[in-house]
């Protein structure tokens, strides 16, 4: 199959995480809706999440890799999987599409378009979490995509699924995702004044995960290989 071209992977990092934002925001509201109990909400709000991630990456993914998240890309490029000229549009996407996703959840819901949070999320424990949470989200991905990656979606999902229970801050992971959850003053918002070191956060446990897994599940060589070929070819188009 011929490898898909720019334009193609932008709408599917787009569409992607419009998709799971839309997903994220949405079951938040829906759950906050029909349930006070604090511990269903949160159920509520983590099944529809790994569950779309599974379908989104199954779907997407032969398309654009299915990041839907700038930690994930700027560690695909460390990695030599992406193009570094393609990384800013790959972001800028992702951040599109999840303000997009915001704004779908709430007309669907009847909310404002976009209202700022004032869900506070600060202090150690949660950027702690967040280190965490992205830190095992990248373990995850490099350790199914290197040596099952047929499973990567179901892995991927089910690692959320979990992530949103054992972590404090409910697992964002996710710089784009964070930047739009700022938007939207629901059950999965966050305070903007709280973005910062949430992102901070992520992308050091990207980072620590991507070295990590380089030394611990190394690509094969042959791999390495095949993705600098491609790259060539792309060059020289």
């Amino acid at each position: 199959m011929a490898p898909f071209d720019l334009s193609r992977r932008l709408a599917a990092e787009a569409l992607g995480t419009a998709l799971l934002v839309a997903t994220v925001v949405g079951s938040g509201i829906m759950a906050e809706t029909l349930t006070r109990d604090v511990a269903l909400a949160l159920l509520g709000n983590t099944l529809p999440t790994g569950a779309i991630l599974v379908v989104l990456i199954t779907i997407l993914g032969p398309i654009s890799g299915a990041h839907f998240n700038p930690a994930v890309t700027l560690a695909d490029a460390s990695q030599r999987g992406l193009a570094w000229r393609d990384v800013p549009v790959y972001i800028l996407a992702q951040i599109a599409g999840a303000f997009f996703g915001v704004a779908v959840a709430h007309v669907m819901f009847g909310e404002p378009l976009f209202f700022a949070s004032t869900h506070a999320r600060d202090g150690a424990s949660q950027m702690a979490s967040e280190f965490v949470a992205t830190f095992g989200l990248l373990a995850t991905i490099w350790g199914t995509v290197r040596t099952r990656p047929s499973v990567v979606p179901f892995a991927v999902g089910a690692y959320i699924t979990s992530a949103y229970w054992f972590t404090s801050s409910t697992s964002f992971a996710n710089p784009a995702v964070t930047l739009a959850r700022a938007a939207s003053n629901t059950f999965a918002g966050i305070r903007p004044a709280d973005v910062p070191g949430f992102i901070v956060a992520q992308l050091l446990g990207a980072a620590a995960a991507t070295a990590t897994f380089a030394w611990l599940v190394p690509a094969r060589n042959e791999a390495r290989a095949a993705v600098a070929a491609e790259q060539r070819r792309k060059d020289a188009a």
